[in-house]
């Protein structure tokens, strides 16, 4: 046995297919359901997108990878309306919760003022000076 040091996509893909199948078999039928990719944007008058969010929807679970607005729009509601659109599509598919990760110099207050509770705080990440964020939210009626 040897360990090398490579990158290639197709290895990526083949050490993400074999990890997938193992998760696979540890869980129940109702669970394993095909990764679906989804977003919502937001375009001005001149169909120029100004704003979005995107998100991974599996395993019962919404992950919420981006949300960006540009800086003139925020604070005036409308990460609040994308963050609902992709709430609603998550009851919609049958997720029991939402997950998401921040930066101190991002947005921590705006998610817990939307109902996302902290989870997990890493200190000192991205440089000394920041914090990371790892928040959940459990969907109504619903419990993980």
């Amino acid at each position: 046995m040897q360990i090398t040091e490579q990158w290639t996509q197709e290895d990526r893909e083949y050490i993400r297919t074999k990890l997938i199948e193992y998760n696979l078999s540890q869980l129940p039928e109702e669970v394993n359901h095909p990764m679906k990719p989804i977003s919502f944007l937001l375009r001005d008058e001149q169909d120029q997108i100004v704003g979005g969010i995107t998100g991974t929807m599996f395993w019962q679970c919404m992950h919420v990878d981006f949300l960006w607005l540009e800086e003139a729009l925020r604070g005036k509601g409308y990460g609040k309306q994308l963050l609902a659109k992709m709430e609603e599509a998550a009851k919609e598919h049958s997720c029991r919760l939402i997950q998401l990760d921040t930066f101190s110099f991002q947005a921590p207050d705006f998610y817990q003022r939307n109902g996302y509770e902290v989870i997990g705080i890493v200190d000192g990440h991205p440089t000394e000076l920041h914090k990371r964020y790892y928040l959940v939210k459990r969907l109504e009626g619903e419990r993980a």
